[in-house]
């Protein structure tokens, strides 16, 4: 059974920083896109990193770009996304997914394929 599991969300204050992790269990990530959505308090989810299979392309949302980083460490077979200067409105919980035949754009943007596998997701809170 394919699961993934988040992990590194916490209470942080506005401008700092985390790392989020993405590890999967039951398969190898290193072959499946990876992206990074979260849902803030009263709002719909929303794709905010994305990664494709091969790590050549990324896909960043606007509201992120300049301040969130998607990596890959093939070697760990763990997904990061690196969080810096984070803001009030990155509150919300992030949910890791991995889906299968799908470009790291469509699968920010809101396309998903039957393989698709989420975590339970991660809390972010961002408060002095």
């Amino acid at each position: 059974q394919r699961q993934l599991v988040e992990s590194g969300g916490g209470l942080v204050q506005p401008g700092g920083s985390l790392r989020l992790s993405c590890a999967g269990s039951g398969f190898n990530v290193d072959y499946w896109a990876i992206g990074w959505f979260r849902q803030a308090p009263g709002k719909e989810r929303e794709g905010v990193s994305c990664i494709s299979r091969s790590s050549v392309s990324r896909y960043y949302a606007d509201s992120v770009k300049g301040r969130f980083t998607i990596t890959r460490d093939s070697d760990l077979h763990i997904v990061y996304l690196q969080i810096d200067n984070l803001k009030p409105e990155d509150t919300g919980v992030y949910y890791c997914a991995a889906d299968g035949g799908i470009t790291d754009h469509d699968m920010c943007r809101g396309s998903e394929t039957s393989l698709r596998v989420w975590g339970p997701g991660t809390l972010v809170t961002v408060s002095s």
